[in-house]
């Protein structure tokens, strides 16, 4: 059943239906939004009716509910990063929102209860001090969330067969589709499921019973497990298991969304062990590199990772690849081998057994076994290169497929010489092939185009022939770990035979008689669905063109809860280009508004999406681009700031100071009234008024550099124009400004200040450059250049930024041979060495900028924190502040959905935090409820000369 098939008159009265218990701001019926929040990372496209962001099991009980009373089919989506088309819908979309990342350890981490918002790195996370992790292992695990995990049966790496979701869950709570919920850790609810849907435990009674009186289907069920297998459902579960509830629990996992919703998981977990080390071997051809993978299966190897000679030829030239990379041949063929253990001198002794089992072939190259992380990281960065190497050098218009077969393992060279062959048969010649060789497991990489019925026949061709050398020749899986999906769904039978597809449409029909949940996705009667409903990727801007809409890049995002995540400004972009291409009158539609203000407007364009991002996209340089145009007319004014940048600090430090009478005279409830319904009168134009506004800085820097020492040890000290004009908040213990109190730090080290020429006029451009001033930003930058260069002796000494963006943006603006460092860094290189420090008996909060973060300074200012306070929080789920210059008082509410997670993880015993951004520590301060300041007030503290 598909959505047209429904009237519109059904889904509005569902919209009525839904809106009794449910906040209508979490119903989404609006076009544009509809089309960014149903895009997923599968090269598919349906534009849900409806989406809802529900926030409970209640909630979810009720949507399901309601939409089985109007006969309405209905999708789950976790983080959207499937590759398949299990996670997209014509009809209801069912999205979470961040209530649903609930977290319990049991048994001192041998178990772990999680609800499916949980992003599977952070249940690591929570499992990191036992010494334990979640089985499953995915490539995005930074991304994906507990919930798609599960329902796909997502494996990984190091996960293979014996630690996926399958064979690690413990227990699952459940929602059917009658809104019926059962939890598997709780007899008392068995045994009232039993009573109320005797037909489903009933039903898989005899299913059971069927199945292993059926010793072909049996048999053939044990030898597709042999392998990674998530074609259709878990038919192992009747086999593995007699009791009902056993085989439901297993049945749930990979069934995609297909027979119910997971609402909370429990695993077992497994070891996480402290001592890791990796080796790059090379053969001369896939044979004996295959040959090679049996016998390192017989060692205590964690992950063998096979790259064929294509794949290694597509990351040759990288930065750090090895040396001898560029000169392989296409014939070779490398194994990346990692081997665990809880010992050093064990991994050393399964390092010798594993060599030792390899001496009878011939390596031709390699990178032997190392436990030097930066080795390491550069070994796993070519297996992780290799995806976007491809997307890389995609054609505009296409998008990148990532297929996932598995051959049995003494199949598996003939296999990918086969796959090699299609390739070359259908003209594919940017094809790689690389995956997990322990079980068989290959992904390969291809770009396709679906703009004309030639591509999307092709397309077709060719997997219609890969479905028939991989199932039918090797008796191997259409899918070894990513979903059956839509993409799949039309060969299952092809695969499993009509007794196993027979037995899998008798499961759906048990668990969803009515086909409600997520239709076309496994179960699927039309041959042709896999290439059908296929998402264009037109042109739009070569700074995204590149996007392939995987949504590694959401979790950073700060206005992903509030407005748009980085692929979702994406994908509305490409539909106005997309329009605008055909001569659509976008004006006159919806689109246009709503990605003023959604795409443009809320953007903090602070580019950490891009460090998450595969293939390097900045989503944050288009939207500056694209208000390049939008503050045109303002330019003039902004050049005006620029040239008398002195009087325009002057200016804002005494609109501070009337702030601070204002406040003195009516209070500050009377000037919040005051000034935020001027605001609203200007329809949000005017700035916001918050009561931790800065008191103007106060400070006279040059009478106070009088008084600093002489020395040898010198360093520039550029105060921000931020630091320069604000002082601190009223309610802060220490009211020094941050320009008094880093000459105080920098004095007890004993150097000696430098102070640029015409620092009032200096600013690294930042202001203009989040505006899309280019000009403007650039000049600044070259301007405060120059007086560094001179200030710093032609870059001998040090130059001391005080706030992270500033230092940042400096960075990377600069030509010339200076150091520069933000707080953090400076601090610890070159004033701790010179300091004693008596850490306080105290608990603080850190904030880590989003440019601390993209200079890779979060360990080594949590580091100096801790060295400073005995206990350090620093909060889950916020990157990005959302503060964004000055956002944070034009659009305060990019702020408050930033850090909306911030004051439930301030605890009761703490009363102040620290970051290193003069501007972001307003906001943190105004929904923390605690007052932040510099980390440089923190050292100060705590610290005295030696």
């Amino acid at each position: 059943m598909m959505a047209n098939a429904i009237s519109n008159v059904t889904y509005e009265q569902l919209e009525t239906l839904l809106t009794v218990q449910i906040d209508p701001e979490r119903i989404i019926t609006q076009e544009a939004k509809r089309l960014a929040y149903g895009t997923d990372a599968s090269f598919y496209r349906l534009v849900p009716k409806i989406v809802l962001r529900l926030k409970s099991l209640d909630e979810v009980i009720y949507a399901i509910q309601s939409c089985r009373d109007l006969g309405v089919h209905f999708t789950f989506r976790a983080a959207g990063t499937s590759l398949s088309g299990q996670a997209v819908s014509d009809s209801v979309l069912i999205t979470l929102t961040d209530d649903w990342r609930g977290h319990e350890i049991v048994e001192g981490g041998n178990k772990i209860l999680l609800q499916p918002g949980v992003i599977g790195a952070d249940a690591n996370k929570y499992l990191a001090p036992f010494k334990r992790k979640i089985g499953p292992d995915p490539a995005s695990i930074n991304t994906c969330k507990i919930g798609g995990i599960a329902a796909n049966n997502a494996s990984g790496m190091c996960c293979g067969t014996a630690q996926n979701t399958y064979r690690t869950v413990d227990s699952i709570k459940v929602v059917f589709a009658d809104g019926t919920v059962l939890d598997t850790s709780s007899k008392q609810s068995i045994d009232a499921f039993k009573v109320t849907r005797p037909d489903i435990y009933q039903g898989l009674e005899a299913l059971v019973t069927e199945t292993q009186q059926n010793q072909a289907l049996t048999e053939r069920i044990r030898h597709k497990y042999r392998l990674k297998n998530t074609t259709g459902y878990a038919l192992n579960a009747l086999v593995d298991f007699s009791a009902p509830i056993e085989v439901l629990e297993h049945l749930l996992i990979g069934s995609e969304g297909t027979l119910g919703f997971i609402a909370e998981i429990t695993y077992n977990t497994v070891i996480e062990h402290e001592f890791k080390a990796s080796s790059l071997l090379v053969f001369a051809d896939i044979e004996e590199a295959s040959q090679a993978v049996t016998t390192l299966s017989k060692t205590p190897v964690a992950a063998v990772e096979l790259m064929d000679g294509r794949a290694l030829r597509s990351v040759a030239n990288k930065p750090g690849m090895p040396e001898f990379m560029p000169s392989l041949t296409l014939e070779a063929a490398a194994l990346l081998v990692e081997t665990h253990a809880s010992s050093e001198q064990v991994l050393n002794e399964q390092c010798d057994t594993i060599m030792s089992a390899l001496a009878n072939y011939s390596i031709i190259e390699s990178v032997p076994f190392t436990l030097d992380a930066t080795t390491v990281a550069t070994l796993w960065g070519i297996r992780k290169g290799m995806f976007p190497a491809v997307g890389a050098v995609r054609e505009v218009g296409t998008t990148v497929i990532i297929e996932d077969v598995a051959f049995p393992v003494e199949n598996l060279a003939n296999g990918v010489r086969d796959l090699q062959a299609l390739f070359d048969k259908y003209d594919y010649t940017e094809a790689i092939i690389f995956g997990h060789a322990l079980e068989g497991n290959l992904h390969f990489v291809f770009t396709q185009g679906f703009d004309s019925q030639d591509e999307i026949n092709r397309y077709g061709g060719f997997m219609d022939d890969v479905a028939d050398l991989v199932a039918v020749k090797y008796q191997g899986s259409l899918k070894a770990e990513h979903g059956t999906g839509r993409n799949m769904a039309p060969y299952v039978e092809l695969e499993w035979g009509k007794d196993g597809y027979v037995l899998m449409q008798k499961i759906k029909k048990l668990f969803d008689p009515e086909g409600l949940l997520n239709p076309g996705v496994i179960i699927n009667d039309n041959p042709h669905s896999h290439i059908q409903n296929l998402k264009p990727m037109p042109a739009a801007d070569e700074l995204v063109d590149r996007c392939i809409e995987c949504g590694f890049c959401e979790p950073v995002c700060p206005s992903r809860t509030l407005t748009l995540s980085p692929r979702q400004r994406i994908v509305l972009y490409r539909e106005l280009q997309r329009r605008k291409a055909a001569g659509e009158n976008i004006e006159a539609t919806e689109l246009e508004s709503v990605f003023e203000y959604q795409g443009i407007d809320t953007c903090a364009a602070t580019g950490l999406c891009a460090a998450r991002c595969p293939v390097g996209i900045n989503t944050g340089d288009l939207v500056k681009q694209l208000r390049t145009a939008k503050y045109k007319k303002f330019t003039p004014i902004a050049r005006w700031t620029a040239d008398h940048f002195s009087t325009t600090t002057t200016v804002t430090r005494a609109s501070l100071k009337a702030n601070q009478l204002a406040v003195k005279v009516i209070g500050a409830a009377g000037v919040s009234k005051l000034t935020n319904g001027v605001r609203k009168l200007s329809n949000n134009k005017t700035p916001v008024w918050l009561p931790e506004t800065p008191q103007p800085n106060a400070h006279q820097l040059a009478q106070s550099l009088e008084l600093l020492v002489k020395s040898d040890k010198k360093v520039v000290y550029v105060p921000s124009c931020a630091s320069r004009t604000m002082g601190q908040q009223t309610s802060a213990s220490d009211q020094r400004s941050l320009t008094e109190v880093t000459l105080s730090l920098i004095k007890k080290a004993g150097y000696e200040v430098i102070i640029p020429e015409d620092i009032n006029d200096q600013c690294c451009g930042m202001p203009y450059d989040s505006k899309g001033m280019n000009d403007i930003a650039s000049n600044k930058a070259t301007q405060l250049e120059t007086a560094l260069w001179l200030a710093s002796f032609e870059g001998e000494y040090p130059i001391l930024m005080d706030t992270s963006p500033c230092a940042k943006r400096s960075i990377e603006q600069f030509s010339k041979p200076l150091e520069v460092l933000e707080p953090t860094g400076f601090v610890s290189k070159y004033l701790l060495p010179h300091l004693a420090i008596n850490k306080l008996n105290e608990t603080v909060m850190l904030h880590v900028t989003c440019s601390s973060r993209k200079m890779g300074l979060e360990n080594t200012m949590l580091d100096l924190a801790n060295q400073c306070a005995s206990n350090v929080i620093v909060p889950e789920h916020i990157a990005c502040c959302g503060w964004a210059g000055d956002k944070g008082f034009t659009t305060p509410e990019l702020n408050a959905a930033a850090v909306h997670p911030l004051k439930e993880q301030v605890p009761a015993d703490c009363k102040r935090g620290f970051s290193n951004s003069r501007t972001c520590e307003i906001g943190l301060s105004h929904h923390s409820g605690v007052p932040y300041q510099s980390i440089l007030y923190l050292v100060d503290e705590v610290s005295k000369p030696l």
